[in-house]
Order: C-alpha cells, then structure tokens, then sequence
C-alpha cells in the first residue's frame, strides 16, 4: 500500500515540475524550424556538401564526375544519404551540446528538455533528429505536440 502512495506522490512531483514550464507556441515552433532549416539547407549543406565532392574528387574522380553530371536516381540517393546526415548531425549535436538550444530556438527563447524537466541526454537529442526523418513528421507541427517530442518524451518551452 505505501509503494501506491509513493507512486502517486511520484507522479505528483512530475506534474508540478512539468508545471513550472509553458510550453512553446506553434509560431515560436515555426520560427524554430524555419530558421534551422536555412541555416542548415542554405548554410550547412552547401559548406560541406563543397568539402564532400573535393574530397570524394581525391577519392574517386571517376565515379563522382559521373555521378554528379547526370540526372540519376543513384545522384538523388547520395544527395538525399547527405542530407539524412546532415540533419542527424545538427539537430543531435546542437540539441545535446547547447542544453536544447539550436540556432533557431535561441533566437525564439525556446528550448528543448525531458518532459520530467531534465536536460536531454545523447540519445534524446539523437531519436528527436531520427524522429524529424519520418515522412509528414513537420506537418505534425500543426497539432497539440509534435511526433517528435511524443515518440521521444520531450518537449519545447519557453526559456525567456
């Protein structure tokens, strides 16, 4: 009977914890994702896609000229495996190493943390950026709470 109690005084704590913080809106949502997707297509990409292609030239000259000079489902496979990474990497190391900050959710005073109010781990940070890869998933952005804070225990508040 005490273990109940203790359970319930548990999941006491973890709602009053959860409601110290407000929860960010869809329009700082928004400014988060519009803001880290040019930074990351715009910027990002095109710096390292620039350093892939010289390095895959040093590599194997042939087959990147090849590849990279003609329309083909085998250009938008590597293309596409680029971006994957890219967003991986960028979502995963900024959400992990700045506290749940990226570009765009400092510049909306937002950030990202465990729904039990801790600060997210490695592998939060990493299945939140795997989450991101589901098809449509941006579109879930539109309703209460996005796949990606649902499937991963985390959410978006308000930092400021």
């Amino acid at each position: 009977m005490e273990e109940n109690i203790q359970t319930g005084q548990e999941q006491t704590d973890l709602f009053h914890d959860h409601a110290e913080f407000t929860l960010a809106t869809q329009g700082q949502r928004f400014v988060n994702w519009l803001v880290d997707n040019i930074l990351l297509r715009v910027i990002i990409m095109m710096l390292t896609g620039e350093i892939f292609i010289r390095l895959m030239l040093q590599v194997a000259p042939e087959y990147t000229i090849r590849v990279f000079s003609e329309d083909s489902f085998e250009t938008y496979l590597i293309s596409y495996l680029i971006s994957v990474v890219h967003y991986l990497f960028y979502y995963t190391i900024c959400e992990k190493a700045f506290k749940g900050y990226t570009l765009g959710k400092l510049l909306s005073g937002t950030r990202a943390i465990r729904t039990d109010g801790g600060e997210l781990t490695l592998r939060n940070a990493f299945l939140r950026s795997l989450s991101r890869m589901v098809p449509f998933e941006v579109f879930s952005g539109f309703g209460e709470k996005t796949w990606h804070d649902s499937w991963t225990d985390t959410m978006v508040v308000k930092a400021r």
